[in-house]
Formats: structure tokens, sequence, C-alpha cells
């Protein structure tokens, strides 16, 4: 491989990552609102470790690939997979039914440690590559962007929906923190 073809592999790379992330926060966000699941608060922390890692990967589309972004990215990624293997522990005994229901027969919390690690994986051998111009004004870039962003804020008004501005419920089962916001401040 040439290297003049080093830096559009490096742009693939995040585009692709950034895609990944979309499409986690995506159908979690489908599996709460189709189906009802709502996230339990460890949920909520891994889904933000996914959105940090996001923005991580948008400074690199934006601003050009920087080991700092990297390093975000990496950093953002250790600390979802760290929350999710919490919750993963949490429901190892024998016979504990876990939380939520299974997809493809594995819960969420254990596909987002797997999410986790297949991102980090990527980030590291991306921060691996030289730093060339990866910045990046494509309509697939732009795309990207704007779905994720779009997805951060409707992930942010649905856990105001959910937790008001207070502690989320451990097993929560309804949208409590709509009634807690009208209550405090009259709307």
């Amino acid at each position: 491989m040439s290297k003049s073809n080093l830096p559009s592999l490096s742009l693939l790379g995040n585009q692709l990552s950034l895609l990944a992330i979309v499409g986690i926060l995506s159908y979690a966000f489908v599996d709460q609102i189709y189906f009802g699941e709502l996230p339990c608060p460890l949920c909520l922390m891994q889904r933000i470790g996914f959105v940090l890692m996001g923005f991580a990967i948008v400074l690199n589309l934006r601003f050009g690939a920087h080991s700092s972004h990297y390093g975000w990215a990496i950093f953002s990624g250790l600390v979802g997979m760290m929350i999710s293997l919490r919750q993963i522990f949490l429901h190892i005994a024998p016979g504990d039914p876990g939380y939520g229901s299974p997809f493809l027969g594995i819960h969420f919390y254990t596909w987002a440690f797997v999410g986790a690690l297949g991102l980090l994986g990527g980030q590291a051998i991306l921060l691996m590559l030289p730093n060339g111009e990866v910045r990046s004004r494509s309509w697939f870039s732009n795309f990207l962007v704007v779905i994720f962003i779009l997805l951060v804020f409707a992930n942010l008004i649905s856990t105001l929906a959910e937790c008001g501005l207070g502690p989320c419920a451990d097993n929560p089962v309804n949208y409590d923190g709509w009634t807690l916001l009208r209550f405090r401040f009259g709307f």
C-alpha cells in the first residue's frame, strides 16, 4: 500500500467508527422508544461513553486526526467498557435473568462491552497510522455528524423525560421526569 493511500484509510476508519456509534445509539434509542425498554442508570452511562467517543471522532473528521482526539476516544471507550463490565458482573450469578430483554441472546450491556472493545481496537489502529489530512467535508461525513448530534439531543431529551433533573430510578418503568419537571417548573 502506498503512503498516499494511508490518509484515506484513516478517514475511512474514522467514518466507519462514527457510523458504528450512530448504529449503536440508534438501536438503543429505537429499543427504548419502540419496544419500551427504558435504560437503567448504568445503561445511560454506557451511552455517555459512546457519545464522548463519538465527539472525539467528530473532532478527527472536522479538524483533522490528532493523537489527543484518539486519546479522548480511547479513554471514553475504556470508561464505557468498564461501566458495561460492572453491569455484566452485577448479573453474572446463575439464575439471574439480567436487565432488559436480550438481543440475539445477549443483553445490551454485554453488547456495549463488545462494541466498546471493537471501537477501542479500531481507534488504537487508527492512532498508529500517520496523521495525514483526515479532515473531511464530504456529504457522508457531514451526514454522519448531523445524525450523531441529533441522536445526542434525542437521548438528552429522553433522559430528562425519564429522570428529570434528579437521579434516575434503578429500575425505571415510566417517564417520571416529565411529571417532576412539570411540577417544579410549571409547564
